[in-house]
Order: structure tokens, then C-alpha cells, then sequence
């Protein structure tokens, strides 16, 4: 494999001061809320960019000296509002949440009062507001260079230098949020001076690799079957295929009767395997298949050594899955450095989130019915009601984008909200298509907010992923809207 670059494939070359100074004035209030003996209240989203994100600042509060709480959420709200208020906290920090809740915030919990520190888009009128710190403020583009984890991180660095080791879980956060867009799935932008940081400090290995999942946990023919990004017609969730493949190939499966893992392959048993893959996948998308498998890890070399946590990206898929099966005290347990029951806990939730994934996808797969899809449109709609928990149906859209025969596609996946009178949506573009797909022009964020909004509904995110909570009997008119509004981004409609 070539060995990783020495520079980030794309640097932002304007200094952003500003944001310095944010993070500045963040610092001041919380050390004055310490010095007057006060309390602050952290709440994040359940995700693992939120879960991350509200442990970096939870941990860094706690090395300050702080008398701090830290609470989840699934998305923001009135409802949230009120429970901040109720806690009667000296000083609120909203992570990964909160966006377009300004005026409310100052209105119940007065200004001066709360921070958010995030990285989705939000309304112009924001921009101005002091207590959001929001990466887009400050010319830095939150779907690609920057998670809340990162915000979460420069906010703990400025509090204290010495918190630089947390940039560690910085790292977590952004691949949680598939923030891995440069070249060969490397970071850009601030990501890639996050991860120099973590690299610094030796707690960081970049290196290139096959990018299998649980490249250190897994036995081989199982990693290759739960690789799910790139999607492998007949290989992925296919183990017995992908044993036949791997035994094929040469390749030692076991190592004195125990099963081998990715990333105990030498270079010469690599390339085989790809050369195999690359067969088994013949046809136009093989080349796309082998230039997806091929690119950066992110690994933990304090971490044990075939453990969960030692490859970052699975560390982030255990993450999201504890928070997306309501057991995000978990996940915050282990980013704050839990490593006994915990972790035991996180790599069972892990099991069984993956099992579920699995169940999901089949059952939407064979029911071709709930899959709605027309040749002259650049998205495909998902009627995952009764399947999907509103939780996670931002993982199976996310998969399903990255289907070959949704390449060029917007999947937009709908189920049932957990209040009774409301439908969740996610929505999901594939990577490969953000270099010339049909629905490369349409930024979903500003594609759910604006057709949530038009139907008194919620919507937002970033330009390849976002989602929207609309009632139930809006339903028809959402997806009408939603339709309009695919064809006026992509400049055919009628403004």
C-alpha cells in the first residue's frame, strides 16, 4: 500500500480569527461560572458525533473544576427547551443540536445563559447571535471540515491546552459523521488538524489500507461481509460468499485456530484480495469498488490491541450504535474513558445494532413495494414504516445510498416517529455522487428544511445528509413539495 501524504488534499488558506475569539469568549464564561461556584448543563444528540462531542466537553468541564450534568437528546426542541430551563443550570452547552432555537433559548433561558457549538447549516439570522458557535459562521464548511466533535474539541483546547489529547475522540466524531471526503477518504480542512494533533501526541496511526469493517475485531470472510461502504453485489452481507472468495485467494484464514483479522494482513495477501474482489465485481463498477476500498484508517495505538476501540471508524459505528438503540449512557461512559463494563456493554450493543441493520435491510430489500423509484427523478423514496425505528433510519438510508443501483440517487426514507402522530424522513445522497451525480446540484439540508417547513414541519442537516419530522397527514403533500423542490435545486423547474 503507498504510504499516506504528508499535507491535507485541501487547506483553507483564510485565517478564522473569529472563531478563535468565539471559542475565547466561551472559555471566559465558563471559568466565571466556576469561580461563582456555578453549574452548567451539557446536552447533546444521540448520535455518535453528539455522544462524542458532549463527552469532550463534559470531560474537559470536569478537569476544570466544574460542577457539570450532561443529558441527551434525539433532536431539539420546545420540549428540550423547557426540560433546560427546569434544571435551572447557571450556564447551558448544547452539542450536535440546536440550530435555528436562538431566540427561543434567549427567551426562556435568557442570553448570555447558553452556548451551542455545532456544525449543521443554519438560518442567516443566527449569524449574528453570540451564544451560537456554529462552523459555518466562520467560513468553515460543517459537512466536510469540521463535526461538532471538532467545535466540542477547539472549545476544550481553549479552555485548557492541555486537553489536546481529546482530540482523539475529535477524530471518532467526524468519521462518525462520514467527514473522511478528501482524497482516499482522508480529512480536510480543521478534521485534518485535529487528526495532526492526535498524531503528534502518538495516539494516532494514518496509514493506507483496505478499508474492511472491523479491521481489528473481525475474522476476514466476516469483515468483508459487513463492509456495507462500497456495497458489494453478492458479497456484502454474504458470508459464505465471501469465505468461498477470501479461500480462493490464498489468503490464511486462521493463525493457530484462530480466525485472522484485516489488519493482520501482509501487503502480498492484500493485493490478492483485492484482485479477487476486483474479479467477483467485473463490470462498470469495478473500478469504483476497488478505489473505495482502498484508503486512510484512522487507528489507536494506546488501544488494545484487537479491541473495539483501536480502529476509529469502528469505535464510531459502536458509538452511534448505543445512542440509536437507546443506550447512549454507554457510549458517553466509554468516550470518557470507561474501559471495563462499559465496554463490554458497547461491543454487545454493537451485535445487536449490526444484527438489526442486517434484519432491516433484508426485509426492505424483498419488499420491493416500499420502494418507490422513477427513471426521470434523482431520488428514490423508502416507505420503512413498521421496519426501520425512527432512530436509526439514518443508518439504513445512509447503506442504502450506497447501493449500486441507487449510484446517482437521493434515497429519501421514510417510518413512523416515536410520537404517535408523526413520520420521520432521512435523507441520504451516496458519496460517488458528489462528483456528478444527477442529484449533485441539490443540497439536502436546505431540500428537507425548506419542504418540512412548507408543510409546518422540521428539517435540516448538511448538503449530502439531513433529515425532517413532519404529522402524519402531511404525508402527501411533503412528498409533493419535496418533488418541486428537487426540481427547482437542480435548475428544471419553475422558481
Amino acid at each position: 500500500m503507498p504510504s499516506p501524504p504528508q499535507s491535507p488534499t485541501e487547506t483553507r488558506t483564510e485565517p478564522d480569527t473569529s472563531i478563535d475569539a468565539s471559542m475565547g469568549a466561551l472559555r471566559d464564561r465558563i471559568n466565571d461560572c466556576i469561580k461563582s461556584d456555578g453549574s452548567i448543563q451539557v446536552l447533546t444528540h444521540i448520535d455518535c458525533d453528539g455522544l462524542t462531542s458532549g463527552g469532550i466537553m463534559t470531560k474537559a468541564l470536569i478537569r476544570a473544576g466544574a460542577k457539570c450534568a450532561l443529558s441527551t437528546a434525539k433532536e431539539f426542541s420546545d420540549a428540550a427547551i423547557g426540560l433546560l430551563k427546569s434544571r435551572d443550570h447557571d450556564f447551558c452547552i448544547i452539542t450536535d443540536l440546536g440550530g435555528g432555537f436562538a431566540s427561543k433559548l434567549n427567551k426562556s433561558l435568557g442570553a448570555g445563559k447558553w452556548a451551542i457549538l455545532d456544525h449543521h447549516q443554519i438560518p442567516e439570522e443566527e449569524n449574528g447571535e453570540e451564544g451560537v458557535i456554529n462552523a459555518w459562521k466562520y467560513g468553515i464548511d460543517g459537512g466536510r471540515e469540521i463535526s461538532a466533535g471538532g467545535m466540542a474539541y477547539l472549545a476544550s483546547a481553549a479552555l485548557d491546552d492541555g486537553n489536546s489529547d481529546l482530540s482523539t475522540m475529535a477524530v471518532v466524531a467526524a468519521l462518525g459523521d462520514r467527514q473522511d471526503q478528501g482524497e482516499r477518504r482522508s480529512f480536510v480542512g480543521k478534521n485534518f488538524e485535529i487528526a495532526e494533533t492526535a498524531k503528534r501526541l502518538g495516539m494516532l496511526d494514518v496509514d493506507m489500507d483496505l478499508l474492511l469493517f472491523g479491521r481489528e475485531t473481525k475474522p476476514l470472510a466476516d469483515a468483508l461481509a459487513y463492509t456495507s461502504q462500497p456495497y458489494i453485489d453478492g458479497l456484502t452481507w454474504n458470508r459464505d460468499t465471501c469465505y468461498s472468495l477470501l479461500t480462493s485467494s490464498d489468503v490464511r484464514l486462521k493463525e493457530g485456530g484462530r480466525w485472522r483479522v484485516p489488519a493482520e494482513l501482509d501487503e502480498d495477501e492484500k493485493k490478492r484480495v483485492i484482485e479477487s474482489i476486483a474479479q467477483f465485481a467485473s463490470g462498470e463498477r469495478a473500478t469504483e469498488i476497488m478505489s473505495e476500498l482502498i484508503g486512510y484508517t484512522y487507528t489507536f495505538p494506546k488501544e488494545d490491541g484487537r479491541g473495539f476501540l483501536r480502529d476509529a471508524r469502528e469505535f464510531s459505528t459502536m458509538l452511534n450504535s448505543c445512542g440509536r438503540i437507546s443506550r447512549a449512557g454507554i457510549g458517553i461512559a466509554i468516550c470518557m474513558g470507561d474501559r471495563s463494563r462499559s465496554l463490554l456493554e458497547g461491543e454487545a450493543i454493537l451485535k445487536d445494532y449490526r444484527g438489526r441493520i442486517r434484519n432491516c435491510i433484508n426485509i426492505l430489500t424483498n419488499e420491493r413495494w416500499r420502494i418507490s423509484a422513477m427513471p426521470d427523478k434523482p431520488y428514490i423514496t423508502v416507505n420503512a414504516q413498521d421496519v426501520v425505528q425512527e432512530t436509526m433510519s439514518g443508518t439504513i438510508s445512509s447503506i442504502m445510498a450506497g447501493a449500486p443501483k441507487n449510484s446517482g440517487k437521493i434515497v429519501v426514507l421514510w417510518t413512523k416517529a416515536e410520537e404517535e402522530s408523526m413520520i420521520k424522513f432521512s435523507a441520504r445522497r451516496a458519496s460517488d455522487t458528489a462528483s456528478g451525480g444527477a442529484a449533485n446540484a441539490v443540497n439536502l439540508g436546505e431540500l428537507m428544511g425548506a419542504s418540512a417547513a412548507a408543510c409546518g414541519g422540521v428539517g435540516g442537516g448538511h448538503s449530502a445528509a439531513a433529515g425532517a419530522k413532519i404529522t402524519k397527514d402531511k404525508l402527501d403533500d411533503f412528498l409533493k413539495v419535496l418533488d418541486e423542490n428537487v426540481s427547482k435545486m437542480r435548475g428544471t423547474g419553475k422558481d
